[in-house]
C-alpha cells in the first residue's frame, strides 16, 4: 500500500500551476502549425500533403501511447513520468525548431514531441486527483480545464504572433523555456506510486492497444481523402497506388482497429484471471461514472473541433480575410468565457451536483451553436459572432471541468494514471472523428453549393464554362486560392459575382458543421442522463481499492 502526501496552502496551488502549464504547451503545440502552414511550407520547401502527415502522424502517436503512458505513471511513479514527458517534449520542440526539411519536423514534432506529451498528459491529470481531494479538487480540474480550452483558442494568436513577429521555429523554441519551468517547478509537486508486487509492461497489450487505435485514427483521418465505405480514388502508399476492391482505406483501418482491440480485450481479460498485471483492468468499464463520462468527452470535443476548424475557422480566414493571427482573435470571446465558466462550475456544482452542471453547460454550448448559426451569414463580423462564441465558451468551460473530474473521481486514486490515459486517448479519437466527419460534411456542402450557385446565377451566364467549372471544382475541393486566380478577361463584375457565391457556398458549409456540433452535443446531452451524481471516493474506498490491487 502507499501513502500520498497531500500538499497544503501555497505549494498546493502553485503545483497546479505547474501541471496546468504542461497542458498548456502541449494544446498550443497542437494548434500552432495551423497557423505557420504557409511558412513551413515555403521555408522547409515541402507541400501541403507532408505538412497534413505531420498532423495525422502526431495524432496517432498520442491516440497509441497515452494509455501505455498512463500505465508507466502507475508503475513507476506519475511524477517521474510526469518530468520525463516534459523533457522528452522539451527534446522533440529543440528538434523541431531546428529542422531543415519536413521529415526532420514529423520526427521532432510528431513522433518525439508525441510520446512526451502521451508520458505528460496522463500524469498531470492524474497528480491533480492525488494533490487535490474534496472541494479543491474541483477547483482544481475548474482550472486545468479552463487552461486547456483557454489554450486551445490562444495558441493560434500566440503561434501567428510568432510567425509573424520571429519565425515559426520559435513556436517550438520556446517550449524549451517553459520544459525548464516544468522540471524545477515539479519540485513542489507531489508524487504517488503504488508500489507493485511485480512490474509488468504487458507489452503485448502496448502493441495490440496502439495498433488498434492507430489503427482507427488513421482511418478516420483518411476518409477525407478516400471516402468513407467508397473509395474516391486508389490509395496511395510508398509513390505506388493500390485499388482495394474499390472499398476506402478508411474501411479496412476502422475494421482492422476495431478486430485488434476485441483481440486486446480478450488478452487484457486473460492477463487478468492468470492472476498478471493487465495494460487495462477490464473492470475500470464496470464503473458507470468512468465509461458514461468518457463516452460524454469523446462527443463534446468531436463537436467543438468541428465548430473551431470548419464552422468559424475557415470562414474567418475565407470569407473575411483574415489572417491567421486575426482568426485567432476572434476566438478570444470563447476563450475568456472558458476561463470564467469553468470556476464557476465548481461553484455551482456544489448547489446542483456535477452531473446537472455538466448537463447545463451542453445546453449553453447549444445555445451558443445556435446563435453562431443564425448569426453566420456575409454580413457576419468578428464583433457580431461575441455572443454565440461566449455562451458556447461559458457552456464548455461549465462542462468539461465537471465531466473530467466527474471521470477520475469516480476510480480509486491507484487507477488515476491508465483512467487519464483513456481519457485522453477517447478525446483524441473523439477530436479526430469530429473533424474528420464534419470535415466531409462541410466539403460535400460545399462541393454541391458552388456548383449550383455559379451554374444558375445569370449574372454569369456569359462567363466561359471552363473557369466556371475550374472555380466549381476547385473550391469544391476547398481550395480557396483559386478566387484570387480568376482571369481578368470574365470583368470586375463576373468576378465580383463569383467570389460572392463561393463566399456564400462558404458560409453554408459552416452552417452544416454547426448543425453537427448541435448534434454530436445533443446526444451528449441525452447520454448524461445516465451519468451517476458524482462523489468523491473515501479514504475507505481507496484503501481498499490499494489492497485489491
Amino acid at each position: 500500500m502507499s501513502e500520498t502526501i497531500k500538499p497544503s496552502g501555497f505549494k498546493k496551488w502553485l503545483s497546479l500551476f505547474v501541471l496546468a502549464l504542461a497542458v498548456a504547451i502541449v494544446v498550443i503545440d497542437g494548434t500552432v502549425l495551423n497557423v505557420s502552414i504557409v511558412n513551413i511550407t515555403n521555408d522547409l520547401g515541402t507541400d501541403l500533403k507532408s505538412i497534413q502527415w505531420a498532423f495525422t502522424s502526431y495524432s496517432l502517436v498520442l491516440a497509441s501511447l497515452t494509455i501505455f503512458g498512463g500505465r508507466l505513471g502507475d508503475l513507476f511513479g506519475r511524477k517521474k513520468m510526469f518530468v520525463l514527458g516534459a523533457i522528452i517534449f522539451g527534446i522533440g520542440s529543440l528538434v523541431t525548431a531546428l529542422a531543415p526539411n519536413i521529415g526532420i519536423l514529423i520526427l521532432g514534432w510528431s513522433i518525439i514531441e508525441g510520446i512526451g506529451a502521451a508520458l505528460m498528459i496522463p500524469a498531470s491529470s492524474a497528480l491533480l486527483v492525488s494533490n487535490f481531494e474534496g472541494e479543491d479538487r474541483g477547483k482544481a480540474f475548474a482550472i486545468y480545464g479552463a487552461t486547456a480550452g483557454a489554450a486551445s483558442a490562444f495558441g493560434p494568436i500566440l503561434g501567428g504572433y510568432l510567425t509573424t513577429a520571429f519565425s515559426w521555429r520559435w513556436a517550438f523554441g520556446i517550449n524549451i523555456f517553459v520544459v525548464a519551468i516544468l522540471a524545477l517547478g515539479s519540485i513542489i509537486v507531489k508524487g504517488y506510486h503504488q508500489k507493485p508486487h511485480k512490474i509488468s509492461l504487458d507489452l503485448l497489450g502496448v502493441f495490440l492497444s496502439s495498433l488498434g487505435m492507430g489503427s482507427i485514427t488513421y482511418g478516420i483521418i483518411e476518409s477525407s481523402t478516400y471516402g468513407w465505405l467508397q473509395a474516391k480514388k486508389a490509395f496511395e502508399f510508398m509513390g505506388s497506388s493500390y485499388d482495394l476492391a474499390g472499398i476506402s482505406i478508411t474501411t479496412y483501418g476502422v475494421i482492422f482497429g476495431l478486430l485488434v482491440l476485441v483481440a486486446f480485450v480478450f488478452w487484457e481479460l486473460r492477463q487478468e484471471n492468470l492472476g498478471n498485471s493487465p495494460l487495462i483492468s477490464m473492470k475500470i468499464f464496470l464503473n458507470k461514472g468512468f465509461s458514461i463520462g468518457i463516452i460524454n468527452v469523446s462527443l463534446l470535443f468531436a463537436g467543438v473541433s468541428g465548430l473551431f476548424t470548419y464552422g468559424l475557422a475557415i470562414f474567418y480566414q475565407v470569407v473575411l480575410g483574415l489572417s491567421a493571427f486575426d482568426s485567432g482573435i476572434g476566438f478570444i470571446p470563447l476563450s475568456l468565457a472558458t476561463f470564467l465558466g469553468a470556476p464557476l462550475s465548481n461553484a455551482i456544482a456544489k448547489k446542483i451536483g456535477q452531473k446537472r452542471i455538466v448537463q447545463v453547460g451542453i445546453l449553453f454550448g447549444a445555445l451558443g451553436s445556435l446563435i453562431i448559426y443564425f448569426t453566420l451569414s456575409l454580413e457576419a463580423t468578428r464583433i457580431s459572432l461575441i455572443p454565440g462564441l461566449f455562451v458556447f465558451g461559458l457552456g464548455f468551460g461549465l462542462m468539461i471541468a465537471q465531466v473530467t473530474n466527474l471521470i477520475l473521481s469516480s476510480v480509486p486514486v491507484t487507477q488515476a494514471g491508465v483512467a487519464s490515459g483513456i481519457n485522453g486517448t477517447v478525446r483524441e479519437v473523439g477530436r479526430t472523428f469530429g473533424t474528420a466527419l464534419i470535415g466531409a460534411a462541410f466539403l460535400a456542402t460545399l462541393s454541391s453549393t458552388i456548383s449550383d450557385k455559379i451554374n444558375s446565377n445569370k449574372a454569369l451566364a456569359k462567363t466561359p464554362e471552363p473557369i466556371k467549372q475550374m472555380v466549381v471544382t476547385r473550391v469544391g475541393l476547398g481550395d480557396s486560392s483559386v478566387l484570387k486566380q480568376i482571369p481578368d478577361v470574365v470583368g470586375d463584375q463576373a468576378k465580383n459575382e463569383i467570389i460572392k457565391e463561393a463566399h456564400r457556398s462558404y458560409v453554408d458549409g459552416g452552417k452544416i458543421a454547426i448543425i453537427y456540433t448541435g448534434v454530436f452535443l445533443l446526444v451528449s446531452f441525452l447520454i448524461s442522463f445516465t451519468l451517476p451524481e458524482g462523489h468523491e471516493l473515501s479514504d475507505k474506498e481507496i484503501v481498499a481499492a490499494e489492497v485489491m490491487d
